[in-house]
């Protein structure tokens, strides 16, 4: 991560970008997994195209690994790298083995 900060790179979590909301809790996991969708659509589609970015707790689930994949082909973008983080889930770990992503830069998560 301190790399990145050297990269002068936007660092973003859904978590942070929630913080600036005011809303009522989701009563459900759906609705959380649709406000966490809607929220971070609206940093994504905000930023400028050249601008790198640092997402950290996204995606969290294969849904939004998928809608975010489509986002990037959506303005033509790619990603550089993902380095999955600790708590990284296994069905999002595979979704980007498979598009040959995943660096394997963690070595406490299964292979």
């Amino acid at each position: 991560m301190d790399r990145a900060r050297s990269l002068n790179l936007e660092h973003v979590s859904p978590c942070r970008l929630k913080d600036t909301e005011i809303s009522r809790r989701p009563a459900t996991a759906a609705a959380e997994e649709a406000a966490t969708l809607a929220r971070m659509r609206r940093w994504y589609f905000a930023r400028k195209p050249d601008a790198g970015f640092v997402l950290t707790d996204f995606p969290a689930t294969l849904l939004q690994a998928k809608v975010f994949d489509e986002w990037l082909e959506t303005r033509a973008e790619a990603l550089d790298a993902i380095i999955p983080g600790a708590g990284c889930p296994v069905p999002v770990l595979e979704h980007y083995r498979t598009l040959g992503y995943e660096t394997g830069l963690n070595p406490s998560l299964p292979a």
